[in-house]
């Protein structure tokens, strides 16, 4: 009896413990269900996050595009006001500066002015002759301009860039003159109201002043406009500078004769001119009082003796 209670007992608990397994088997499943299930939203949302990355990298390259086109424009509008002076050494001045007007002219450009100047002096460390051209070209052809002059020549020896931006002070300007047509606009309206002849001279008197303020403004505003529309070259041609030796003895004897000689050639220039001078008043003065003193001792001399005198000469 013991026996067959101890069976029953052992039977039922193993029917326990299958359900239990049973159990612990579906809720292990669930779980792994629940995780793969939770995890179905995280992978797509990674894919949503993946596909939207390029969109993101398309949109901040277009943002990239449209800034950098908002600087191209805002460069392009700059007012900067651009110069050079450029010196060439060339073999004839004179036959390259037909070269610089035509390169100028290619760029739409044009010659301002021009001058030649040849050297006086004995000073050979001076060029022979120097021609300077100014000219002026279009801002967007400024820096071509100074690479076509600078192949003109044999040598650059000397060469300066300078730039001014002026876009502020135009900004100004246009701000200034909007201002003050406003305010023309509004004395031309209370002059038409006006009740006396009083009030339509005072007005008349304030318009005057408004539109001599809107021709400054102006004037100044279309000459920024046009300096930095069209930059200015100043370009100087000239001959290459000879070399000279200024040591050694022979140099020093040389120097020494040639100071002698022009030593010697002003006291001779000296003396000429002297001479030159003098010469008016020697035939002038000089001249015509001696001759006068001259006619007068003669005269002097030839006036006759009284007939007293000579009486009392005989007596004696």
């Amino acid at each position: 009896m013991r026996i067959i209670s101890l069976l029953v007992l052992s039977l039922a608990l193993l029917a326990i413990s299958g359900c239990n397994r049973g159990s612990y088997k579906n809720a292990e499943s669930s779980r792994r269900a629940g995780t793969s299930y939770d995890s179905a939203p995280k992978t797509e949302a990674e894919r949503a996050q993946t596909k939207s990355q390029p969109e993101q990298s398309a949109e901040y390259a277009s943002l990239k595009q449209v800034d950098a086109a908002n600087a191209a424009t805002q460069a392009a509008e700059r007012k900067i006001i651009r110069n050079a002076n450029l010196t060439i050494e060339v073999g004839s001045p004179a036959e390259t500066q037909p070269k610089i007007a035509t390169i100028a002219e290619s760029h739409q450009g044009f010659v301002v002015t021009t001058e030649a100047t040849q050297r006086t002096d004995e000073d050979r460390s001076k060029p022979e002759s120097t021609v300077t051209i100014v000219v002026r070209v279009p801002a967007a052809q400024f820096n071509q301009t100074i690479a076509d002059i600078r192949g003109a020549g044999l040598r650059v020896v000397q060469e300066k860039m300078t730039g001014q931006d002026v876009t502020e002070e135009f900004m100004d300007l246009e701000a200034r003159v909007k201002n003050q047509k406003a305010l023309e606009a509004q004395f031309i309206e209370i002059m038409k109201r006006a009740g006396t002849v009083t009030d339509a001279l005072n007005v008349q008197r304030e318009l005057a002043n408004v539109r001599t303020e809107i021709e400054k403004l102006e004037g100044r505003r279309r000459f920024l406009e046009n300096q930095s529309s069209l930059s200015t070259i100043n370009v100087t041609l000239q001959t290459p500078t000879q070399i000279v030796n200024a040591t050694g003895f022979w140099y020093n004897v040389k120097s020494a004769f040639a100071d002698g000689v022009d030593a010697a050639a002003e006291i001779i220039l000296f003396l000429i001119r002297a001479f030159v001078a003098l010469l008016p008043i020697l035939l002038l003065i000089i001249l015509p009082a001696g001759l006068i003193a001259r006619f007068v001792v003669r005269r002097t001399r030839r006036k006759p003796v009284p007939q007293e005198k000579t009486d009392e000469a005989q007596t004696t």
